[in-house]
């Protein structure tokens, strides 16, 4: 099913640009450190930013015994053990290793749409989860999603590196129709080391939003889905004689727009918002709606509060 044609916006929202000079202004550097902080106080107490791996190895974390075998390393030996109950074991730890998280945005066309535009609002969100991730020591990758495929920042690490992602994301612009399960997969083939994939996008697919998903799924990564959702999705402000064009591929229709036909279409927007969170649910993909007319930091604290993204 087609998802109902979507207005052309106007210039400079055509193009997601707006005013991306003040998108990473000092304030909302401050507003990032605040983030920081209170993510920081959130998981106080709980696990560390640096996931383990299930490989064993030679950290500072003992993970268990295993019995000795003949080549074994001898300086893994716990002679206590050996001392107490005449027995040859060894001691293994756990490896730790720094957690890997790709941002994958979305850049097609009606992500320029809305107000806030959903691709500058997609920007900023990015922006404060990359900034928690590289405060907790983790690696963080961005990838631009397009239907010519995909920009891609490379895996990078500090807290200093965030101008760095300011630098990828500012120049970024809603272009193009969305193909997604194509962008996703040149994403897959290009990262082979796992970790925990967010998708940040409105899911405007005519192919279905399900492809992409799947394919991080059986990827084997921890996957996440930023779902953006404008006011104007939800209560478009139109009536009377119009004609709708689709912002990505230019077809045009005329309808008239009723008060009956504006029911039946908030009675579709629902189904589909239920529809991919159900099939979320399903997948055991985290799925987490994000409405562009609530603040940031609200949206961003929900995410840190519910888990699993950046820690």
């Amino acid at each position: 099913m087609r998802w109902p044609l979507r207005n052309r916006p106007t210039a400079p929202e055509a193009t997601g640009r707006g005013s991306d000079g003040e998108l990473f202004d000092e304030a909302f550097q401050k507003r990032l450190e605040y983030l920081a902080l209170v993510s920081r106080r959130i998981f106080s107490g709980q696990s560390r930013a640096e996931r383990r791996s299930r490989r064993s190895g030679t950290g500072v974390e003992f993970a268990d015994y295993r019995r000795y075998s003949p080549g074994d390393d001898i300086r893994q030996i716990d002679w206590n053990v050996y001392g107490r109950f005449d027995r040859l074991v060894l001691r293994q730890y756990e490896e730790e290793e720094d957690l890997s998280v790709y941002i994958l945005l979305d850049c097609s066309a009606s992500m320029g749409l809305g107000t806030p535009n959903k691709l500058a609002y997609g920007k900023k969100l990015a922006a404060a989860l990359a900034y928690v991730a590289l405060h907790h020591l983790d690696r963080v990758s961005i990838t631009a999603l397009r239907d010519s495929g995909v920009e891609r920042l490379p895996p990078t690490r500090g807290q200093q590196r965030i101008f760095t992602v300011f630098d990828f994301l500012r120049p970024l612009a809603a272009t193009g129709q969305t193909k997604l399960a194509d962008a996703v997969a040149t994403f897959v083939a290009q990262n082979k080391r796992r970790g925990v994939a967010i998708l940040i996008s409105d899911l405007y697919d005519p192919q279905g939003f399900e492809h992409c998903i799947n394919a991080l799924r059986y990827a084997r990564f921890e996957t996440h889905v930023l779902h953006l959702r404008s006011v104007a999705d939800a209560e478009p402000a139109i009536r009377g004689d119009v004609e709708l064009i689709d912002v990505e591929t230019g077809e045009s229709r005329r309808v008239t727009v009723t008060d009956k036909l504006l029911q039946r279409y908030r009675q579709r927007y629902q189904d589909r918002l239920e529809g991919i969170e159900s099939f979320c649910v399903r997948k055991q993909v985290g799925y987490h709606g994000i409405d562009t007319a609530t603040a940031l930091e609200e949206n961003v604290l929900r995410l840190l509060r519910r888990g699993g993204l950046v820690t």
